[in-house]
């Protein structure tokens, strides 16, 4: 995006507030102007008393009052609408930048997995950050500061060539060379800034990276490399920066050479224009007055132009993900069906990441309400993929997806997922205590409900002997628990969400045998009523299922019960035979 671009979009952010922004724009307006007349008023008084003094009179007062008074007035109109402009201008970008991060937020959990895949959390917290304090320090800017520049700069200026076209020139002549010395700098600039701003991409990923795994960092005495990473990334952030910098220390050298060149040069022209009759000492006055009023706008905007680069590629890097549109949204006409009975059916369903890597080919299969079906196969074959398309992670390429015979498609995403419980193989936990983790299944949950499903979870042993029981705060992906317990808690959120159809994802892979088994029956009897689906690798955890779906490439290449499958001798029975040898009971 371009300079200007950005600066447009991030003004258009102030619509919601848009009556404000206008007042506050006219404030400026009135702002500028008072500011511009005070200089005027200062010369024409002069230039009254040098008359008066001229003509020997000596009673000036009441010759001058008038003057004095407005000139009195316009100043203290500044000062009054100056404090008015930066109070609120002040509380309107604080809560615009408050409402862009929560606008952005909401937009990036509306995201496809596939989305989050490919982009580094640290990166989407960092763009998060940046570009909303970026967008402050700019509105902030805007309304303080460079609204009212603007208008002396293009409104105001050109009215000094009526005052006095000879020194009006000389202020024209400042402000064309600051406008083309800002625009070379920033065309100088603009490219490198935005390589500056890959690195920091890279700083934020690698830093993130390196404190979400510090238990791996340590236990592989990583510091040290970790370090010397982190260290060689800022040095090519200083390297891509460190040029910017010099552009911009070189505008701001030349912008002060000229502003005092201008000062002198107004001085030493009106100088000689009054001895040539050709300007009043009070004109003098007031352009040596005008000059230094604008010097300070210019100086303003070269900073502000130097703060908007700098901004620029996070903010627009903002837009862009803002301009993502989710792969996966609610219909025109999308239904809330309330609580489903849960009959699942594919109806030869393919879908593929790439065009030439197909996940799911042509998978068709009914699922009655409260039966339980496993999807086993070897890592890649599918099985993820196709409970991802039941909760719509992502949509089929062809084929559909039908809960009691509505297409999943038609139903609010949010009614959909309201019907579908997930225990994944990551626990994925938040920072927060064991209740709040629980809740997330169920927000209104009573503590009856909370008990009933830690119970069935087998989790309710290990959460009394916490410090704080429920109220334990569990840490950063709640790494104070044991994998085995992170697990727990997970089915635990799933049961007490209650939905008609549950899926599990390798849910006891983190368990140890004993609290396996336990699991196992109370599972069944959490599950019972329930359309049930399990991914399991491994085999004798599924023996009580109704059906069992053998996935390979994509396809499903044998189904059936766990004897008969075994009994057909076919990639299952391989399977099942190859683990059983590596020592797991059959029975």
């Amino acid at each position: 995006m371009s300079i200007i671009k950005v600066y447009g979009r991030i003004l258009r952010q102030l619509a919601p507030e848009k009556n404000l922004a206008i007042l506050l724009v006219i404030a400026n307006l009135a702002l500028a102007a008072a500011q511009f007349v005070e200089p005027v008023l200062f010369g024409r008084i002069i230039d009254a008393m040098t008359r008066l003094d001229a003509h020997g009179k000596h009673d000036t007062w009441l010759t001058l009052q008038p003057l004095i008074v407005a000139w009195v007035g316009f100043g203290l109109f500044s000062i009054v609408a100056a404090v008015t402009v930066a109070l609120h201008s002040d509380r309107l970008s604080h809560r615009r930048r408050l409402a862009a991060m929560a606008e952005y937020f909401d937009h990036i959990l509306g995201l496809p997995l596939s989305f989050h895949t490919a982009t580094h959390s640290g990166r989407l917290l960092k763009v998060m950050l940046d570009a909303a304090g970026g967008m402050f320090v700019i509105w902030l800017s805007f309304f303080r500061e460079n609204c009212a520049a603007l208008v002396s700069l293009f409104v105001l200026l050109p009215t000094t060539l009526f005052l006095n076209w000879r020194l009006g020139l000389i202020l024209v002549i400042l402000v064309a060379f600051f406008g083309v010395l800002t625009t070379f700098v920033i065309r100088r600039t603009h490219g490198l800034q935005a390589n500056v701003e890959v690195f920091n991409a890279q700083l934020a990923e690698r830093a993130s990276d390196v404190l979400g795994n510090l238990p791996v960092i340590q236990s592989f005495t990583r510091i040290e490399n970790e370090s010397r990473g982190l260290q060689d990334i800022i040095h090519r952030v200083l390297t891509a920066q460190l040029p910017v910098l010099s552009w911009w220390a070189l505008a701001t050298v030349a912008t002060r050479a000229a502003s005092t060149l201008s000062l002198v040069g107004i001085f030493l022209v009106g100088v000689w224009l009054h001895l040539h009759k050709l300007a009043t000492i009070g004109e003098i006055v007031t352009f040596m007055n005008f000059a230094t009023m604008l010097i300070a706008r210019l100086e303003g905007v070269v900073g502000f132009f130097n703060n908007l680069l700098m901004q620029a590629p996070k903010i627009g890097e903002f837009f862009e993900i803002m301009e993502t549109s989710p792969a996966i949204a609610d219909k025109a006409g999308a239904l809330d069906p309330g609580r489903l009975r849960g009959e699942v059916t594919f109806d030869h369903v393919s879908f593929g990441y790439e065009s030439r890597r197909i996940a799911v080919d042509d998978v068709s299969f009914t699922v009655k309400p409260g039966e339980t079906v496993a999807l086993v196969g070897a890592t890649g074959s599918g099985k993820s993929t196709t409970l991802s398309l039941l909760h719509r992670a992502m949509d089929p390429n062809s084929g559909a997806v039908r809960i009691d015979g509505i297409d999943i498609r038609d139903i609010k995403l949010s009614a959909l997922r309201r019907n579908i419980g997930v225990v994944f193989q990551e626990p994925m936990l938040f920072a927060r205590s064991i209740e709040e983790n629980l809740r997330v299944g169920k927000i209104d949950a009573t503590a009856e409900e909370i008990g009933l499903a830690l119970k069935r979870a087998q989790a309710s042993d290990f959460v009394s002997r916490q410090v704080d029981g429920v109220k334990t705060i569990v840490g950063e992906r709640g790494r104070s628990l044991s994998g085995g317990e992170r697990q727990r808690v997970s089915i635990a959120r799933a049961l007490l969400k209650d939905p008609p159809i549950m899926v599990f994802d390798e849910a006891t892979s983190a368990l140890d045998a004993a609290t396996e088994k336990q699991l196992q029956a109370a599972l069944e009897a959490a599950t019972h009523g329930r359309t049930t689906f399990v991914i399991a690798h491994r085999l004798a955890t599924i023996r009580g299922a109704n059906r069992i779906m053998v996935f390979e490439q994509g396809r499903i290449v044998e189904t059936g019960t766990f004897d008969e499958l075994v009994a057909r001798d076919g990639r299952f029975a391989a399977l099942a035979r190859a683990q059983f040898m590596a020592g797991e009971p059959a029975h």
